[in-house]
């Protein structure tokens, strides 16, 4: 541990709505840490809302970095931020080199994170990339880091986002309104990932699934995402016969996490709305095709993968090289129903 002990801690946090997820079991491991400290969270302005609820953060440090030019004056006013908040200690959930750079001009005394990009020399504090760092679910990468560089221990279990009260009756609100069989059961589907089609199950999918578990189960289906997976909404949306409700662009990341916590459970892609809701402890069902459940798989004691390795799995591209995608198509409607079922959400 630490002498003397920081009375004023940064942590950086990852990039993807997924993987702050699985890194919330290290964030909480350096709040039991340094109880006394006063902890912030550096984190992309679109997924700040993640904290709303986290009464446990001091400060969240929202952020942009716009492209070209214009870039250059945005990370300036970030090293300032840092620098005005006068951090005695920087812990870098991310493995890139800018989230280094950022800390060491702001001068920020101690500096934790892997060893890696090139940015070695900017640690005070490190944790070396192995093969036994990476290895196994990536939750336990973060945990690694902070034991390795910093002799912080945490648990691998304790992964619960917090739902912020506000964000909740406003959700419940806007499903009173929006809802055509209130009293039913809700499930949220979430149709859409940023990674790339290799992640997405087909949309005729999809649709089937709506009209299963609307006929068969009286339930109804809102669909969650970004504002960019819209339209993939719209597309299920429209194939269906019964129809649902679309969320996707409605909500912040604070308030996904409130509708989630409003729902009987989960079907979606491997993404950021995966995780949340596997975390959330909701029946989450998760559908892989180009990336490794073993690797990234939703946390929590009532998810299930559906997964087929097929003989090119997991690929880890964006789109499938063969065209064909048959690691998702293979995936029927009825093996996600059924999943659902064996959870307990039917």
């Amino acid at each position: 541990m630490l002498t003397p002990p920081p009375e004023r801690v940064l942590v950086k946090e990852v990039n993807w709505l997924g993987d702050v997820v699985m890194s919330l079991p290290a964030l909480k491991a350096v709040r039991r840490a340094f109880p006394l400290a006063h902890v912030a969270v550096l984190v992309k302005r679109e997924l700040a809302g993640f904290f709303d609820g986290s009464r446990w953060i001091d400060a969240v440090i929202p952020y942009d970095v716009a492209r070209g030019l214009h870039g250059l004056a945005d990370r300036r006013r970030i090293v300032s931020q840092i620098r005005a908040r006068r951090f005695d200690l920087a812990i870098l959930l991310p493995r890139s080199f800018e989230a280094a750079f950022w800390v060491t001009l702001a001068r920020v005394p101690r500096r934790a994170g892997f060893v890696a990009q090139g940015r070695g020399s900017m640690l005070t504090h490190k944790a070396t990339v192995s093969a036994g760092s990476l290895a196994g679910h990536q939750v336990h990468q973060y945990l690694h880091m902070l034991h390795q560089a910093l002799d912080i221990l945490g648990s691998p279990d304790d992964f619960t986002p917090d739902v912020h009260a506000t964000h909740r009756s406003r959700m419940a609100a806007w499903l009173m309104s929006h809802r055509q069989r209130p009293g039913s059961k809700l499930f949220a589907l979430a149709p859409g990932a940023a990674f790339g089609p290799a992640k997405e199950w087909p949309a005729a999918h999809y649709a089937g699934l709506i009209d299963a578990l609307a006929q068969r189960h009286e339930a109804e289906c809102v669909l969650v995402g970004s504002p960019s997976e819209r339209h993939k909404c719209e597309e299920v949306v429209a194939a269906s016969a019964t129809g649902a409700l679309i969320a996707a662009g409605e909500t912040s990341v604070g308030e996904l996490i409130a509708l989630l916590s409003l729902c009987n459970g989960f079907a979606g892609n491997d993404s950021g709305s995966m995780h949340v809701a596997g975390a959330l402890g909701i029946p989450t069902i998760g559908m892989y095709g180009s990336t490794d459940p073993e690797r990234t798989g939703p946390l929590g004691a009532r998810t299930t993968v559906l997964y087929r390795r097929i003989e090119c799995s997991p690929c880890l591209q964006r789109t499938c090289r063969f065209g064909h995608y048959n690691c998702l198509r293979q995936i029927g409607v009825e093996e996600v129903v059924q999943a659902l079922r064996d959870r307990g959400a039917l």
